[in-house]
């Protein structure tokens, strides 16, 4: 079985570490239409705009989803 040669500093040992705990930053960009946050490239959830075109219709509301369904 292999054995480290020499003692790793801690420096080195928490410099390995922290490299798997790094947060990225979601980027966002305005929606054209609504001017509401979205991410890039993807319809916007607030009106279903997608490179200016209506193409989805946007979510109602958590309460008025059940009442059309009946």
């Amino acid at each position: 079985m292999p054995n480290p040669k020499r003692k790793h500093t801690p420096m080195r040992r928490d410099k390995r570490r922290a490299q798997n705990w790094k947060l990225e930053v979601k980027s966002l960009s305005s929606c054209s239409q609504c001017g509401g946050l979205r991410l890039p490239h993807r319809v916007c959830p607030s009106c279903g705009s997608y490179n200016g075109k209506i193409e989805v219709a946007p979510k109602a509301a958590k309460g008025e989803e059940g009442k059309d369904q009946k």
